[in-house]
């Protein structure tokens, strides 16, 4: 049988990417020069990188994607950065035989399983993590930025990345972009498409940026203490792709609230489509407003967030006793009740703060939520299936498909009382297409098919293992890594991780976030041998 795809063409460009991963990974590297820490774990990462790339870029001269090619390179490529991005963490925790000792022998990720969850969890933007001690006491501060960057890295997109910058990628850069963007689909902003490529990093960046310079000068003028320059850097870096890791234990708990209500708009930012931002620079800032999406992007988050907002204010979304086990204790309790119950600015910048994390799926925390009441809790799993804009960093399902799907049942619905009727489901006034309908209904339903079967998966590894844990527990484990949001409830709470559930849960959670990140149906369509065949 003669295949369809030209496997070839596809893992060259998959070289090329690997091969340029070199080049970002000479800021941590700079870092730990500062710090003097060790370098080894990114001199060995380059090495690797380049040589695993120049030979990956010899299988083909002139690569001709489509979008089967395109389909295959988007997916092996973010399997190919994840297995190279672990390197650093494993060389931390084991050194490199007769050359180097371990650094920090007592990392957790030293075990193989969580090195590619913390990476694939990075490079995702899920912010899911199985690091035991989230300190410098044992990780290196180099070693802790990487962690940051790949993030960074992987919120715009590593291909989209690549397509604005390296003149080969460009040809066939439509069919990789539209295979790795998050969202229905891509707008085209210019003729070329890596002007477009280019258009959206540049935005992104200037936006990085901005919130860094933000932050710090809130430590230079008094209103945050420890917001220093790495942990600006550190939190700049994982805001915008709405990635959510942290090198402080405790989340943007550990900030004031002037750091946290600054970080808050970032968020919004990051979970709004990428293109508008191009429009308002282009001189039509009424786009911004006129955009459906983006109205019902805003109007989702001041609805939550005003519920939320008062339930915590009157004290009922709040426990009042900390059971044994959990991640905070009375002490710790009875601190946020007495802060926010009956205060009006803790109440809402909590309620506000948290709905935009999970929403927009950055999965910070400024506060514990495992110590919210059960309803609450549930209100932050519905908000996991929302999702950001198309077009943005943010995962999940989405703001777009889920008003298509509204719209959808609500012309069902008229069509049924008047059947001779012809009414288009219209978004931002025009026509949406019914094949691209049918491709939302497909994809939601596949969405939620995988989060049920995954649930009862983890919840049956876990029994076998004697893992104790709740069934919302484990739903929101997988909510947050299927939609790449980071932090669920109860062990794997904003506060705690994900390290006690098995290698086998672990590696199954991996697969979840690489589905989750390249949103299920480009990487389910290379498994179908229909895909292979001529």
């Amino acid at each position: 049988m003669k295949l369809r795809v030209d496997y070839r063409a596809s893992l060259r460009l998959v070289g090329t990417v690997l091969k340029y991963l070199a080049v970002p990974l000479c800021f941590p590297l700079v870092v730990a020069l500062y710090y003097g820490e060790s370098v080894l774990p990114f001199v060995v990462t380059m090495a690797v990188t380049v040589l695993v790339g120049t030979g990956l870029e010899r299988l083909a001269d002139e690569p001709d994607i489509g979008a089967r090619e395109g389909f295959l390179m988007v997916a092996v490529t973010w399997l190919a950065v994840t297995i190279v991005g672990a390197i650093p963490f494993l060389i931390e925790a084991h050194g490199i035989p007769l050359l180097a000792s371990p650094v920090h022998p007592e990392s957790t990720l030293g075990n193989p399983a969580n090195a590619l969850f913390e990476t694939m969890s990075g490079f995702t933007t899920t912010g899911a993590t199985v690091l035991g001690d989230i300190s410098f006491d044992s990780h290196t501060r180099g070693i802790m930025m990487w962690r940051q960057l790949t993030q960074w890295l992987g919120g715009m997109g590593i291909v989209v990345l690549a397509v604005a910058i390296l003149p080969e990628l460009s040809v066939g850069g439509a069919q990789l972009m539209d295979a790795e963007a998050p969202g229905p689909g891509i707008e085209k902003l210019t003729p070329r498409i890596a002007e477009t490529a280019r258009a959206l990093w540049g935005a992104y960046l200037g936006l990085t940026v901005l919130e860094i310079v933000l932050l710090y000068g809130l430590n230079v003028t008094g209103h945050a203490p420890n917001m220093g320059v790495y942990n600006a850097i550190a939190h700049g870096l994982t805001t915008m792709p709405t990635g959510g890791f942290s090198p402080e234990a405790r989340s943007i708990e550990a900030f004031s609230a002037a750091a946290q209500w600054v970080i808050v708009p970032f968020m919004v930012a990051a979970g709004t489509n990428f293109a508008l931002f191009w429009h308002v620079l282009t001189g039509d800032p009424k786009r911004l407003f006129r955009d459906t999406e983006f109205k019902s992007y805003l109007g989702v988050i001041g609805v939550i967030s005003a519920i939320l907002a008062g339930v915590l204010f009157l004290g009922d979304g709040l426990t009042s006793v900390a059971p044994a086990g959990e991640t905070y204790d009375q002490l710790y309790l009875e601190g946020i009740r007495t802060a926010i119950i009956g205060n009006v600015e803790p109440a809402v910048r909590q309620s506000v703060f948290q709905v935009v994390s999970i929403v927009t799926t950055t999965g910070y925390a400024s506060i514990d939520f495992n110590a919210w009441s059960a309803p609450t809790q549930y209100g932050l799993l519905f908000a996991m299936f929302i999702g950001g804009s198309g077009g943005s960093t943010g995962g999940a399902v989405k703001i777009v498909r889920w008003y298509v799907i509204v719209k959808s049942l609500r012309r069902e619905l008229f069509t049924t009382a008047h059947p001779e009727a012809v009414r288009p489901v219209r978004l931002a006034g025009r026509a949406v297409d019914e094949r691209a309908i049918r491709g939302i209904y497909a994809f939601t339903l596949l969405y939620l098919v995988l989060f049920f079967v995954s649930t009862g998966l983890l919840h049956l590894d876990a029994a076998r293992i004697g893992f104790d844990v709740s069934i919302l527990e484990t739903m929101s484990a997988v909510a947050a890594t299927l939609g790449n949001v980071g932090p669920g409830f109860g062990v794997a709470g904003p506060m705690g991780s994900y390290l006690d559930f098995s290698n086998g849960s672990k590696l199954y959670m991996v697969l979840l976030m690489w589905v989750g990140r390249l949103e299920i149906l480009p990487v389910l369509v290379i498994f179908t041998p229909e895909y292979w065949r001529r």
